[in-house]
């Protein structure tokens, strides 16, 4: 399985338009290479580097068609549920790192699970990846970096 995105290359910086500095929408998504075996997909995108405990979770989506090949930017696939961010709300939480950090690792993880999930809207992360553990059957992951003012993108 296969994560990319058309916005920015893996190890490369995500432009401004999709963080905290920008319109704050999630970039554009590829998806190839999707196990016939897999019902549903499940996507976290998460920063390790952040200055908290366990890093912070910028993004949870799951119950995406497994025959979904794009996520559009700023949207989220037909049927699919957004789950809480580490802010605690449901939705996109563009790349927002301390000014003057040194660039963050942004991790967009791609899960293919072998059944849909059954878990309530804006379920935290943490619930997620405990279901992604028991129903994981393939995974991939496009990594991004930020750093405030210096993409200048």
């Amino acid at each position: 399985m296969i994560i990319t995105s058309s916005s920015f290359d893996d190890g490369g910086m995500i432009p401004k338009k999709f963080t905290c500095e920008g319109g704050d929408m999630n970039p554009e998504l590829l998806i190839q290479n999707v196990p016939a075996a897999a019902r549903a997909l499940a996507l976290i995108l998460h920063d390790p580097d952040a200055p908290l405990p366990g890093g912070f979770t910028h993004w949870t989506v799951w119950n995406i068609d497994p025959r979904t090949t794009i996520i559009k930017e700023e949207s989220i696939p037909p049927g699919s549920v957004e789950g809480a961010n580490g802010a605690g709300k449901a939705g996109y939480f563009g790349p927002c790192p301390p000014p003057a950090a040194e660039p963050h690792h942004y991790h967009f993880q791609l899960y293919a699970l072998d059944t849909a999930l059954d878990l309530p809207a804006a379920a935290p992360v943490a619930v997620l990846r405990k279901e992604i553990e028991k129903h994981n059957i393939a995974s991939a992951e496009l990594i991004g970096l930020y750093a405030r003012g210096k993409n200048g993108v």
